[in-house]
């Protein structure tokens, strides 16, 4: 790799030496850095093997080692010569502490598995897996060959009903029906050969709609007994750690969701994924995951009274982890199930959940510390790649290799890939703020492994945004999605971003991306419009996936019962203590949607839109109307129009006749003394 060590040193303000082969005869270098007691961080990642046994051995060793990947990322391309800027802004990123730990999510195994499918692939699969775990099979089938002779492994049959569950807890309900008892069978085969219409397989179960009902099979067993026809069917249930499913997938989906749960694996029963096979031995003990999510009920906008408003979480979820609480005004999110993809937040209007490891807080330092760096070695319109830690982050690697090999141009100089735990575990908060602290693109990667689900979300967010962004009059596209699934794809791509260029802020922010997603947007739009070529009043935002906007009252059909102001989770909606008034705050409004499914009266609609007047964090009426006063003592105590709705439903009603239809137009404690009155005057009347 072409490196100038004056250029990097002058952006990281420190003196560096570099080492050409710091992992073999120049060690003791490494080994006398890791002694220091600072932070040390390798730019190397193929050798991290190497460089964490060497620390291991180092007597002394203190230093926190760090690693990055500058060889496949820059120094493996075309543009190596040109890419200091970026190298210097990956070295500075690599500074960076690491996040904050976080509660955490435990597993337990003792590696119970539950194998599913035809007899003889399930007994294949036991005989891969049967020394380290505690095996189980459930036939469907007896497959070509059918079952060993030889009962190694306990055998359940019958129809499944249920499998739920994750990790350490999963359930199966099935209803056991096979007049066959396989406990009690002892595959002598008997059966087989007496059965005249061949209804019984070599898995042990007996076809009921081919038995003819001559029961032959029943003489041949009697020393074992294991037949009985008078059998009644009988609901079991059973729990198991882990289930390997070896079943056609098309014709028995367990599963439906895009993120199985962990410790759930579905094969092919040819068995040819041994990855999988090797992953299910090392799945017994314990284990811990980050639990990926904080919740605030009160900012979430799913539910009030009952009424549900905003879905975004529970539909985007590929686990299905989240769920609906209607009773309790809230989401339910199964930390269990949960697959740390981040998708719930992203989609969020009012940051209600929010991605906990890394936080959006480390996010927005990471992005601030790559594009400050960049510019300041002076790097030109940086564009931010981020990809998934996974098959993205092996995609960009290849790409790197096939540069090195002359049969590809690789990364670009002015590309800068991060890699994230999963591309939509960040959204328009974030990438607005990008934009804001320098970025003149940001492109996420995708490939094969996104949900349909996911894709959708990110186009909606991105279109969201890029509207506001050419609103403000930055031209260009300033956020991309971008799909490739080989090296060849990932490089036309790329390069096809070098050539464009986008209208950015003619300084960069400084403000640090908060935690809470309305924070954030709020410093990032002050910033976007202080700079803004064509600052505008209003920007239209598309009717789908808006976090902002207003809402449109019809004054004729509002009564002014103020439903929608119980309704909102954002106080967006608010009423006036001294009028009868209904007054917004369009700030707030997240467009959840509750106002509208709330309003008895089908008076209100949404305005999709990001409003950048002052009025914005105003409050405005939207409807006002005289108070009704008391016919008897004249105290106000409800609208005209709410008193005169009621009076016009109700005056047909023959409940609602003569004084009592007057009383309607009394306050509370006038009509309480008018009842009492008129029943001592009955009563006075009597005597």
């Amino acid at each position: 790799m072409p490196l100038a060590s004056k250029t990097l040193g002058a952006a990281l303000h420190e003196e560096l030496t570099l080492h050409s082969t710091l992992c073999r005869r120049e060690a003791g270098a490494f080994q006398k850095a890791i002694q220091s007691g600072e932070d040390v961080v390798v730019a190397c990642t193929q050798e991290k093997r190497l460089f964490a046994e060497l620390g291991e051995q180092t007597e002394g060793a203190s230093s926190v080692i760090r690693f990055v990947n500058i060889r496949e990322t820059g120094g493996w391309s075309r543009d190596a010569a040109s890419a200091m800027p970026k190298i210097a802004a990956l070295l500075a990123a690599a500074h960076l502490p690491e996040p904050e730990p976080v509660p955490t999510v435990t597993f337990k195994s003792a590696g119970r598995l539950l194998i599913i499918g035809p007899l003889d692939a399930a007994e294949r699969a036991a005989s891969l897996l049967g020394d380290v775990l505690n095996v189980t099979l459930f036939t469907q089938g007896a497959g070509s060959s059918g079952g060993a002779q030889e009962r190694r492994y306990p055998v359940l049959s019958g129809r499944i009903d249920g499998l739920s569950g994750w990790l350490g807890a999963f359930e199966l309900q099935w209803l056991q029906s096979n007049p066959i008892d396989l406990d009690l069978c002892t595959r002598c085969n008997a059966c087989l050969v007496a059965c005249p219409e061949q209804a019984i397989g070599l898995d042990y179960q007996i076809d009921s709609e081919v038995c003819k009902s001559h029961r032959d099979c029943v003489k041949v067993c009697q020393v074992a007994g294991a037949i009985d026809f008078s059998r009644k069917p009988e609901a079991l249930s059973e729990t198991f750690d882990l289930v390997l499913d070896l079943r056609d997938r098309a014709a028995t989906p367990t599963f439906t969701q895009h993120a199985l749960p962990q410790g759930y694996f579905r094969l092919a029963p040819t068995l040819d994924d041994l990855p999988a096979l090797l992953k299910l031995r090392e799945l017994v003990g314990e284990f811990e995951k980050p639990k990926f999510f904080n919740y605030k009920q009160k900012l979430c906008a799913h539910s009030r009274n009952e009424t549900v408003g905003c879905n975004a979480c529970i539909d985007i979820c590929s686990a299905l982890a989240i769920t609906s609480d209607k009773s309790r005004q809230q989401i339910k999110v199964n930390p269990n199930l949960c697959v740390g993809c981040g998708a719930c937040t992203t989609v969020c209007p009012t940051g209600a959940i929010t991605y906990a490891y890394p936080r959006a807080s480390d996010q927005g330092v990471k992005f601030k510390t790559l594009l400050s760096t960049y510019a300041k070695a002076g790097g030109k319109d940086p564009v931010l790649l981020l990809h998934s830690q996974e098959r993205g982050q092996a995609l960009v690697g290849q790409l790197g290799r096939a540069a090195q090999l002359k049969k590809a141009h690789g990364v670009p100089a002015n590309v800068i890939p991060v890699a994230l735990w999963h591309t939509i575990s960040v959204g328009l908060d974030v990438w607005l703020g990008a934009i804001a602290f320098g970025a003149a693109q940001v492109v996420v990667l995708t490939t094969d492994e996104e949900a349909p689900q996911y894709l959708e979300g990110l186009k909606v967010q991105m279109a969201v945004a890029q509207t506001i962004l050419n609103g403000m009059g930055y031209s260009g596209t300033h956020l991309k999605l971008l799909h490739a699934g080989t090296p060849a794809e990932l490089d036309a791509a790329l390069q096809a971003l070098a050539r464009t260029r986008q209208h950015v802020p003619k300084a960069a922010a400084r403000f640090a991306v908060a935690q809470e997603k309305r924070s954030t947007l709020e410093l990032a739009l002050d910033h976007l419009l202080a700079h803004a070529p064509q600052p505008p009043e209003s920007i239209a935002l598309p009717a789908k996936g808006s976090p902002f906007g207003s809402v449109q009252v019809n004054k004729d059909s509002c009564t002014l019962c103020l439903s929608c102001v119980s309704a909102c989770p954002a106080s967006a909606l608010q009423d006036n203590p001294e009028l009868p008034q209904l007054r917004f705050i369009e700030k707030n409004c997240v467009q959840c949607g509750l106002c509208v499914t709330t309003c008895p009266e089908n008076a209100i609609t949404l305005q999709p839109r990001l409003l950048l007047s002052p009025q914005r964090k105003e409050a405005r009426v939207l409807n006002e109307t005289p108070p009704y006063a008391c016919v008897r003592c004249g105290k106000p105590f409800g609208t005209l129009k709410a008193i005169e709705a009621m009076l016009g439903k109700l005056s047909g009603h023959s409940m609602f006749q003569g004084a009592a239809l007057e009383r309607l137009k009394m306050c509370g404690d006038c009509r309480v003394i008018d009842i009492y009155s008129a029943e001592n005057e009955s009563k006075i009347t009597d005597l």
